[in-house]
């Protein structure tokens, strides 16, 4: 299914549901805080985009995109309750559902939906002496914030492919000044395609993306299915052929006392914009188009979230 089909699904379940609206229907009304991601990136984008149409569409909700470090760092604000909803990449959440590093204890969590897919990108000078993984053995390579979901998934990958890499955990744009300056001989950022501040950097700095699709299966036996084998289109940055690389899902996940009705006017919004939700920068291909949003796993739905599902689709 395409992009462009799904979004239209979902916008005529939309529309069938606000023909179905009660008159003087009264949201629910609080602030809400999105946490994000890094300046630059596309958990920002996205987070942005899903603030200001909820303040479209529920006047009383007050809500606001934070910029984090990103997944690790999000599943701590929600669980602090420093932020209300979050943007966490469905391994970093499956980790945190187990209470693995690294996080202290389970940390209980629930799904408002699969939102769109990351692609995780392994940025490198075209100009340069790497030409795949093996390459990169001793190297210096950043592997994302130390609270980036990249950050584990880099040391998973790494681990899998039998590569031992100087790792530096540098926050997005400190890795693509150091990646121009031949500082780290590597980047990895997991992200949209194009990430827009990469694709600034070929204007300057010609890359390379290196496939990293056969540490997949090694992943997946490991993991389980939370990764994916994705394809980056050709021409997706400046120079850069077609190639295959890890993909996964990225989830909007909450604290088990997120209200029901908050987590329904979410989910409304959600199937209701599908296409106003799409940052202007995408290609379209990060975003899920054969898995409906309530393909959560490893997460359960909030029950509010599950309860607006089956109206909409009822």
């Amino acid at each position: 299914m395409t992009l462009t089909r799904r979004t239209a699904l979902l916008g005529g379940l939309g529309l069938a549901v606000a023909g179905c609206s009660t008159a003087g229907y009264r949201g629910p009304e609080r602030p809400l805080t999105i946490a994000a991601g890094e300046r630059g990136g596309f958990y920002l984008a996205f987070a942005k985009l899903l603030a200001a149409e909820l303040n479209r569409a529920e006047p009383l909700l007050h809500a606001t995109a934070l910029p984090t470090e990103a997944s690790v760092a999000n599943v701590g604000l929600v669980q602090r309750g420093q932020a209300d909803l979050g943007l966490v990449l469905a391994d970093i959440a499956q980790t945190a559902l187990a209470g693995g590093p690294p996080f202290a204890g389970k940390v209980p969590l629930f799904a408002l939906g699969r939102v769109y897919e990351n692609y995780l990108q392994l940025v490198v000078r075209a100009d340069g002496p790497v030409r795949d993984l093996a390459d990169l053995a001793g190297r210096p390579v950043s592997l994302g914030a130390s609270g980036s979901g990249a950050a584990q998934l880099g040391e998973r990958l790494f681990a899998k492919a039998g590569v031992a890499v100087d790792a530096r955990h540098l926050p997005f744009e400190d890795a693509v000044q150091a990646l121009a300056r031949r500082r780290v001989d590597a980047m990895l950022w997991s992200g949209g395609v194009p990430t827009p501040r990469l694709a600034e950097l070929t204007l300057t700095t010609p890359i390379a993306l290196l496939p990293l699709d056969s540490v997949v299966p090694a992943l997946r036996a490991a993991y389980g299915p939370v990764y994916d084998q994705v394809h980056v289109p050709d021409g997706a940055y400046r120079g850069v052929g077609a190639l295959s690389t890890i993909g996964v899902a990225n989830l909007l996940v909450c604290a088990p006392s997120l209200p029901d009705d908050v987590a329904a006017a979410v989910v409304r919004l959600l199937v209701e914009r599908a296409t106003a939700l799409v940052p202007a920068e995408a290609v379209g291909t990060q975003f899920l188009d054969v898995r409906p949003l309530i393909g959560t796993q490893p997460v359960p739905l909030q029950p509010g979230a599950a309860a607006a599902y089956r109206a909409l689709h009822g």
